[in-house]
């Protein structure tokens, strides 16, 4: 499903542990690095959509998380000219997303990358909660540091002060970001 504007309905994830690293996933057969997200369904809210993605690219069900937080409205990027696919009926420029953070409360042996025919990922671990922005693909940064900065204060909230400081934004105060 791609929106008039060209752009795929999708959810981003950022599965917290309580000490406020986050989740940090390798594609398969890729050397990038990002955190699980996935388009959501015609027949799907965006909470809904979460929760399939979220079993589908860790293994984790909903008794594994509590949900911390959800950006407020879509936060959209592009994609690079190369990714774009102008043979397909309806062409898609970009993702629009609701991100949420989410509180891991399995065991480490509850993520299971490979619960499908396809999996997503082949490797993963917790970094820091910013890591993600200076080590995501580029044209994802922007988002990433807007989703980010919007669910820091619930992150901070669990893990404190020290585990998920303030972080300054490039031409931004700190903690700030655009909405779209």
């Amino acid at each position: 499903m791609i929106d008039p504007d060209g752009f795929r309905p999708n959810v981003g994830i950022v599965l917290m542990h309580d000490d406020g690293r986050v989740f940090w996933a390798r594609r398969v057969r890729r050397d990038g690095w990002q955190f699980p997200q996935g388009g959501i369904n015609t027949d799907e809210t965006p909470l809904e959509a979460m929760y399939r993605e979220l079993r589908e690219e860790t293994g984790l069900l909903p008794a594994h998380v509590d949900v911390l937080g959800a950006t407020p409205g879509w936060l959209r990027y592009r994609l690079p000219p190369h990714a774009i696919r102008h043979r397909d009926k309806l062409v898609c420029i970009g993702q629009k997303q609701v991100w949420y953070l989410l509180r891991f409360r399995g065991l480490e042996g509850d993520v299971q990358l490979d619960g499908t025919d396809c999996p997503e990922f082949d490797h993963w671990r917790w970094v820091d909660f910013w890591y993600p922005l200076q080590h995501v693909v580029t044209f994802k940064r922007s988002v990433y540091a807007r989703a980010l900065a919007h669910l820091a204060p619930h992150a901070r909230a669990v893990a404190g002060a020290l585990a998920v400081p303030e972080y300054a934004l490039p031409g931004r105060g700190i903690g700030q970001a655009r909405q779209r």
